[in-house]
């Protein structure tokens, strides 16, 4: 049975409309050219096996938090504009998402910064401003676990043959 950070950080995420299908259609968007025959259930449970991870339940659950407080106004200026608007320079929220693909290696890198710019999925509807919501963490947040289920994904496929010529 899993534990209450691990059942709270899952309840956050479902209170904030994303679920695990939401992910592992963002994984699956990133390996599909390169595993051929990928399907949605390899994916789903490499979603999970990164939500399992303790430093991405802590991710989830300070930056949600984050982004609550900051629709009610919480914070003070200039932090509550900065987090509200999204502000470009500010980072905290990208090394946040630094943090969980840190867990799987060099490429979880680059899949996290190619799908951060490309916004697919449910990446576009958290970033989004129109709504009201913020989700100046989560958007983050939900990109890196992707990533890192990607990266943990091509990590599990056998190397290809190195060819002379």
């Amino acid at each position: 049975m899993e534990d209450i950070i691990a059942q709270t950080a899952r309840r956050w995420l479902k209170e904030r409309g994303v679920t695990v299908d939401d992910i592992a259609e963002l994984v699956l968007f990133l390996q599909k050219e390169y595993i051929p025959g990928l399907t949605m259930e390899e994916c789903r449970k490499n979603v999970e096996a990164v939500l399992s991870k303790r430093e991405v339940q802590n991710a989830i659950l300070t930056g949600i938090q984050i982004d609550r407080l900051t629709e009610k106004g919480m914070l003070e200026e200039p932090l509550q504009d900065m987090l509200k608007r999204d502000e470009g320079l500010y980072g905290v929220d990208e090394i946040i998402a630094f943090s969980i693909v840190n867990v799987y290696g060099s490429i979880g890198f680059t899949n996290y910064g190619y799908i951060d710019k490309m916004k697919p999925g449910i990446l576009k509807r958290l970033n989004d401003k129109s709504t009201g919501e913020v989700h100046t963490f989560l958007d983050d947040i939900v990109g890196a676990i992707a990533a890192s289920a990607s990266s943990r994904l091509a990590h599990s496929q056998a190397p290809t043959p190195l060819v002379d010529d």
